[in-house]
């Protein structure tokens, strides 16, 4: 075997490299202060079946700390066109999908976001959290993107081409009842 210290650097650096790739194309960057090494880093990410969805990640980085930073904000929004086929194919599940993932630390810690679909408000909900998966450290940001004024938004009430009475435009008719007298 070779030298466990050359091993364990050739490691760090691969690991280093490969954080470092997975965290999306860096939009912004703001140092914290003179006398610190943390910034926060601003990325953008597509959702890669929601194309026309862009979410906006902010993060501290702390490049020369074996600090745990936890705290993450989000804001997703249309950036293009948000079709009925990319809706179709998404989960539609309680848990939704995780579409983005990246580490954030040698800790363990990994930045996730998972998309979430709410049938009765039409909008993809882009929930932003970390994991710490030794100890459970969790934080988390949430950001909507309601679905009005895609082409893949349905009037309510519409299922498959089909209207309801509740949304046909006509006012509902309440049910013929025998009117009613009170005895004294």
């Amino acid at each position: 075997m070779g030298n466990p210290l050359k091993q364990l650097s050739a490691a760090a650096l691969l690991l280093t490299t490969g954080l470092i790739g997975g965290c999306g194309d860096d939009v912004g960057k703001v140092s914290l202060g003179l006398f610190t090494t943390k910034d926060v880093v601003i990325d953008a990410r597509k959702d890669p079946k929601v194309p026309g969805v862009t979410c906006h990640i902010s993060r501290v980085e702390a490049d020369l700390s074996l600090a745990d930073p936890s705290d993450m904000s989000i804001s997703c929004r249309q950036t293009g066109p948000i079709l009925p086929s990319q809706i179709e194919a998404i989960d539609k599940g309680k848990s939704g999908e995780v579409v983005f993932s990246s580490s954030l630390s040698v800790l363990f810690k990994t930045l996730k976001v998972r998309r979430i679909y709410d049938a009765d408000s039409q909008s993809l909900l882009y929930l932003s959290y970390s994991t710490k998966e030794t100890s459970g450290s969790h934080k988390h940001s949430l950001s909507t993107v309601p679905l009005y004024g895609t082409d893949a938004w349905q009037a309510p009430g519409v299922i498959q081409g089909k209207v309801s009475e509740k949304s046909s435009g006509s006012p509902a008719k309440a049910p013929a009842t025998e009117p009613t007298t009170t005895a004294n």
